[in-house]
């Protein structure tokens, strides 16, 4: 499934906090880095079963996308923990 939310952050603040995150707060689905460079990441978790994360900055904002096969629920909660972005008046 693919996921999508702007947030205020910028890329290097998510991918730092998507690293924290599934490496710690979520121990029975835990994955950790695999490849990543300044604006994406992939992580690897139990099975061999993959994350991949994305980002873009637009309008002051910053686009994450993130899609996986298994980790459905813990990339929405993930996300979910985002700071919105600002939205327009």
């Amino acid at each position: 499934m693919v996921y999508d939310v702007m947030t205020s952050l910028d890329a290097p603040d998510v991918i730092a906090r998507a690293k924290r995150f599934f490496a710690e707060r979520v121990p029975n689905q835990a994955a950790f880095a695999e490849h990543e460079g300044p604006s994406w990441l992939v992580l690897r978790g139990q099975g061999g079963e993959e994350i991949a994360l994305a980002t873009v900055t637009l309008d002051g904002a910053t686009r994450v996308r993130a899609s996986t096969l298994l980790f459905d629920q813990v990339v929405d909660r993930f996300l979910g923990t985002l700071p919105p972005a600002a939205e327009a008046a």
